[in-house]
C-alpha cells in the first residue's frame, strides 16, 4: 500500500499528528492540515531525517471555509499526482466550548453563545462534509478510496453537558453511517477511528489528565494508539469493511489487525430502543 496518499486534518498535533507519522513509517504520502501554521515547525523538525520525511506535506488552513477545502486538496493532488484516503480528525474539543467544566462542572445548553456552537459545528461536522463531498468524486473514479472518521463515544455524545460537542460528533457518526451506505460496493470505505475514552492531547484538560493519572477518572488513551485501528482500515485487508467504527482503547496488539477487528469492531451510527423498554415493569 505504499504510495497511497493521505490528507489528514487536524494533523498537525495530538491524535492526527500521531496518525500523520503512522501513515508515513508504513509507505504512505501524507498532506497533514492544522489551523494554527506554529505547529508546522514541531512537525517537520519531528519529520527531519528520516527516510520518508519527503513525503510529508504541511499545510495551514482555516478548513471552515469551503474555498479552503478546495485549495488544501487541489495542493494535496498537484504535490502528490492523488489522494485515496481522508481522515476526518479535526475538531474543537471541551475545552473550547467550555474550559472550566472540570472545575465548575458543565454549561447548560441555554449558558452558550451562538459562536461557540456554531464554530463547533463548523469544525467537527462541516469540515470533514465539505471535505469528503469534493474527494468522494476522485476516489470513486479510481475505483479504490478512505474516507475516515474521527467521532466519540456515545455515552459523550448523549451526556448532560455535552453541547454542542456531542451533538456535532452525533452528526458526523450518522453520517458515517448514511456515506458508508451510498458508498456500498463502489471500492470505497468509509468508517470510524475513535479513541474510545478520553485521550491525552493539547486539548485535554489539566484537571482530566491530574484526574486519569490518580485514579479518578478513566485512563487516557495516548495518541499513538490510533495508529493500529487506522492503519488497519486504509490496509487492502479491509476492502470489505465498510460503516464500521473501531476504538483505540479496545484495539488488541497482540493479535493479528484482522482478528482484533473482527473482536472490536461495531457498526457505526445509532440503535433506537422501543418506549416500552423504559416502562417495563
Amino acid at each position: 500500500m505504499t504510495g497511497h496518499v493521505a490528507l489528514v486534518t487536524g494533523g498537525l498535533r495530538g491524535l492526527g499528528k500521531a496518525m500523520v507519522l503512522g501513515l508515513l513509517r508504513t509507505g504512505r504520502k501524507v498532506a497533514a492540515v492544522g489551523h494554527i501554521a506554529a505547529d508546522i515547525g514541531e512537525l517537520e523538525r519531528e519529520a527531519a531525517g528520516h527516510p520518508w520525511a519527503g513525503n510529508l506535506l504541511c499545510l495551514a488552513a482555516d478548513l471552515r471555509r469551503p474555498a479552503a477545502c478546495d485549495e488544501v486538496i487541489a495542493t494535496t493532488q498537484r504535490h502528490f499526482g492523488g489522494l485515496d484516503i481522508l481522515v476526518n480528525n479535526a475538531g474543537l474539543t471541551f475545552t473550547y466550548t467550555d474550559p472550566e467544566r472540570f472545575v465548575k462542572g458543565p454549561k447548560k445548553f441555554w449558558e452558550l453563545t451562538d459562536e461557540i456552537v456554531q464554530n463547533t459545528m463548523d469544525t467537527n461536522y462541516m469540515v470533514a462534509d465539505q471535505l469528503a463531498r469534493r474527494v468522494a468524486p476522485s476516489l470513486l473514479a479510481r475505483g479504490w478510496g478512505r474516507i475516515i472518521n474521527v467521532t466519540t463515544k456515545l455515552d459523550t455524545m448523549n451526556r448532560p453537558g455535552s453541547v454542542p460537542y456531542g451533538p456535532s460528533k452525533a452528526a458526523l457518526e450518522m453520517a458515517t453511517e448514511i456515506w458508508a451506505k451510498e458508498l456500498a460496493g463502489t471500492g470505497v470505505t468509509v468508517n470510524i477511528v475513535n479513541p474510545g475514552a478520553g485521550a491525552n492531547t493539547p486539548g485535554m484538560a489539566q484537571e482530566m489528565r491530574d484526574w486519569s493519572a490518580t485514579g479518578k477518572a478513566p485512563r487516557l488513551v495516548e495518541p499513538e494508539e490510533m495508529v493500529a485501528p487506522l492503519l488497519f482500515v486504509v490496509s487492502r485487508e479491509a476492502d470489505g469493511v465498510n460503516g464500521y467504527r473501531f476504538d483505540a482503547n479496545s484495539w488488541d496488539a497482540t493479535v493479528a489487525p484482522v482478528e482484533s477487528a473482527r473482536r472490536t469492531g461495531r457498526r457505526a451510527g445509532f440503535e433506537l430502543y422501543p418506549l416500552s423498554d423504559c416502562l417495563a415493569g
